[in-house]
């Protein structure tokens, strides 16, 4: 068995979420993953975000099964350095601001000169060039500005961002896909790529339809709750003990719902018979339904939904989540043991193939773990090379 990206070689100088995550997806499918760290290390490894025994749990998330090494990429001994591993790599990611790659004299136009196979991927908030290149691009502000805080949510209530970093996620989503895709060129053409990515650009795809609505008709959408602007029912209804999410979008599904529910006189009713009728008088059939879903428990609703076949779930926090069945039958929780967190269980990696059992779960890396490693064994350094850059500062 091999991982499909088996051999593929990942410079990673990414920070936090948006330079990480792609990586991370990388090396679920067998890629190594170099994470290139400054002496003071990634930001993400900031103990108190998502603490963890003394450790950010976000780190400890976004950068399993990565080598980290600590180059001063200021210095001219640590730019060499980085340049030999260029030589060897095919991948080589970062979010930094516009204008560092130019002064670190890492940018493409300089890489392609040591390695005209190389793929070099940038993640910014606005793009490299433009008004707001230089504006700061942090998740909170991007999921602003790019519309998503006024959708998300209940009517008239104050704005809410997603309960994911779904802004700095799609930065990793969206470099992994071009990354994956200038490796199938390259194997076309021999020759690499230089890949720009917008988090902002990312949150505007991932608008949709919404987005499409809005510029073909100037329909603003406004914030649903758990309901749909075109489906009725589909939300979350309170019962005795909870909630439970309902999605009739085909109108056999609605009436089975109705019958599940002994409401069958609903489903001939002239206001209610077709999803567009539901639509138009949202506001006196929910209630209706309101009344009877207070009338049982999550599992009684859950059960006798599924029976009836209805699209059916409950709103689970995490707990109930990650105690699905299909967490434990798809292999969706791993674990590693970290040198100073202890046992880290965190979640899996979606992408199964029918020729490749387990998934590949190595402890986030220490600041610098593999340096020496990686120096000799890639580079053939040997080891008063090595102690030397030490000495000087210029690895850790």
């Amino acid at each position: 068995m091999s991982y499909p990206l088996q051999g593929i070689k990942v410079i990673e100088l990414g920070q936090i979420i948006a330079g990480t995550y792609g990586g991370q997806v990388l090396s679920d499918l067998g890629a190594e993953v170099i994470k290139v760290e400054t002496p003071n290390g990634d930001l993400g490894r900031i103990p108190s975000v998502a603490p963890i025994n003394g450790e950010s749990g976000l780190f400890l998330t976004f950068n399993r099964n990565k080598k980290s090494i600590v180059i001063d990429l200021k210095t001219e001994k640590g730019l060499k350095i980085f340049y030999n591993l260029i030589k060897k790599a095919d991948v080589v990611v970062d979010n930094f601001r516009p204008g560092v790659l130019d002064r670190l004299k890492i940018n493409y136009e300089t890489l392609k000169k040591i390695n005209k196979r190389i793929i070099q991927c940038s993640v910014t908030g606005y793009g490299e060039t433009g008004e707001y290149a230089n504006l700061p691009a942090l998740d909170i502000i991007i999921q602003s500005i790019s519309g998503y805080m006024a959708i998300t949510g209940e009517p008239d209530t104050p704005p809410v961002r997603t309960g994911i970093p779904l802004a700095d996620l799609s930065g990793g989503i969206f470099s992994c896909k071009a990354i994956l895709a200038a490796l199938y060129k390259r194997e076309k053409t021999g020759k690499g790529s230089s890949i720009s990515l917008s988090m902002f650009d990312g949150m505007l795809s991932l608008l949709t339809y919404l987005g499409t609505v809005w510029l073909t008709k100037g329909e603003l959408p406004i914030p649903p709750g758990s309901s749909h602007m075109y489906s009725v029912p589909w939300q979350a209804f309170k019962v005795n003990d909870g909630y439970v999410v309902i999605a009739t979008r085909q109108e056999v599904f609605w009436e089975r719902m109705c019958d599940a529910m002994n409401l069958e006189y609903l489903k001939t009713h002239e206001k209610y018979a077709t999803n567009p009728k539901r639509v138009e008088n949202r506001d006196e059939l929910i209630p209706i339904l309101e009344e009877v879903f207070i009338t049982k428990s999550v599992k009684e609703w859950i059960d006798l939904f599924r029976e009836y076949e209805v699209p059916c779930a409950p709103v689970n926090n995490l707990d109930g989540a990650f105690n699905e069945p299909p967490v434990l039958e798809r292999d969706m929780v791993v674990k590693y043991q970290h040198p100073t967190a202890g046992e880290i269980k965190l979640p899996g990696n979606p992408m199964k193939f029918a020729d490749v059992e387990g998934t590949i779960s190595n402890p986030a890396p220490t600041l610098g773990q593999h340096t020496t490693e990686i120096l000799s064994s890639l580079l053939e350094m040997d080891e008063n090379e090595i102690k030397n850059l030490i000495n000087e500062n210029i690895i850790k």
